[in-house]
């Protein structure tokens, strides 16, 4: 093997073998996330499932702004109109700019309704970074500005309801409701899962025996016909934010047992070890103990615990909204905007009233995914290196 020699008289590695050398190294040092993050980008499938959810969630956090107009904002003039696809040629030729054509209308010589009809004569270009209805940011910040418009009217991009509103508005809002209340509900049974799985997997005895029978009661509760049973108890006069924190509330209160079980699992198998003990010795508390000691040893797992949990809650709002024993308009979610997907009329004349379905499909794939792909990655009997 040839080297170069030193100053001192020491022979240095070759430089591909320093690289194995520092590699292995970097990944015998490397901590528990980097592991686990090194493995996870490995996994192309799930990388791609992460981007389509954190697309979806810039899209709901800045609907404002993508959108074009409100949710409630109405073109008459275009009512349960096709979506509108942006253009750069037609039969006049090339253009740098896109556009699409013009709408005019004419009356159905038998229901002798008013029908919007394309106008290939006419192109109305797209404009970005428009002005357009006025809507405050997170309700904070006051503006007016849109990514993209029109010269005059509005691009329905999705088409327009029987209303005549935007489709694509209306799905990038539910988009945000939808997701956050997915995030909330996870959230809440995530406390709950802690606190119970804990106390029943550190403490044990009589405690653990008493909250594992109340988890099989709660495990046992038919979910569904539990969750519409108290959706249609709320109160008729409360308003859509109180009911959007009441499903939260219900989704969370209902969805901890899975976890807790899982958490407790961990945790009996754990308490019995050397550093618990140590800590003990130590005079630290059970709460210090099961929060800084025995959860962060298993805390990957967790994670993807929650991950899966995602789909179930995203599907149920989607499930009572669509029924009509959720969220209720003006607001807007997935389930909602599915309401005018549920007849024949719609199947036959607006199929893209099934724009949202698409999206509740994407999302709860992009949601196993990416459990999959953590699940795979917090495996610690895995050898694959950074």
């Amino acid at each position: 093997m040839t080297a170069e020699q030193t100053i001192d008289g020491i022979f240095e590695p070759e430089s591909e073998d320093r690289s194995k050398i520092d590699k292995k190294l970097k990944y015998y040092t490397a901590s528990q996330w980097q592991l686990v993050w090194w493995r996870f980008r490995k996994h192309r499938v799930a990388m791609i499932g992460a981007l389509v959810l954190i697309t979806m969630a810039i899209m709901g956090i800045f609907a404002n702004f993508i959108a074009p107009c409100k949710i409630t904002t109405r073109d008459r003039s275009y009512i349960m109109g096709a979506p509108q696809m942006p253009k750069f040629w037609d039969h006049k030729g090339f253009s740098f700019r896109p556009f699409i054509h013009g709408i005019k209308t004419k009356r159905d010589p038998v229901t002798l309704r008013k029908l919007a009809v394309v106008d290939p004569e006419t192109r109305r270009y797209i404009r970005f970074f428009v002005t357009g209805d006025k809507y405050k940011m997170w309700g904070l910040i006051p503006s007016s500005i849109h990514l993209y418009g029109l010269e005059k009217g509005i691009l329905h991009l999705f088409g327009t309801d029987e209303l005549g509103r935007d489709l694509f508005t209306r799905t990038l809002f539910a988009t945000g409701t939808s997701l956050s209340i997915g995030v909330l509900g996870v959230l809440t049974a995530f406390v709950l899962a802690l606190i119970i799985g804990g106390i029943a997997g550190y403490a044990g005895g009589m405690m653990d025996y008493l909250i594992q029978r109340i988890t099989e009661i709660v495990r046992v509760v038919p979910v569904i016909p539990l969750y519409m049973g108290l959706a249609a108890a709320f109160p008729k006069e409360w308003s859509n934010t109180q009911v959007y924190f009441a499903m939260t509330m219900i989704f969370g209160l209902i969805g901890w047992p899975t976890l807790a079980r899982r958490i407790r699992g961990h945790l009996l198998g754990q308490r019995g070890e050397d550093f618990v003990l140590a800590a003990e010795l130590s005079g630290a508390s059970a709460g210090r103990i099961i929060t800084r000691h025995l959860l962060p040893s298993f805390t990957s797992y967790i994670i993807v615990d929650l991950i899966i949990s995602f789909p179930y809650m995203i599907l149920s709002e989607t499930a009572l909204s669509f029924i009509g024993l959720g969220l209720r308009p003006p607001s807007v979610s997935w389930g909602i905007l599915l309401q005018d997907a549920q007849n024949i009329r719609a199947i036959e004349q607006a199929p893209w009233f099934f724009i949202p379905a698409i999206f509740v499909v994407v999302a709860v794939l992009a949601f196993t995914i990416l459990g999959d792909g953590l699940r795979d990655a917090a495996d610690p009997y895995s050898v694959t290196q950074g």
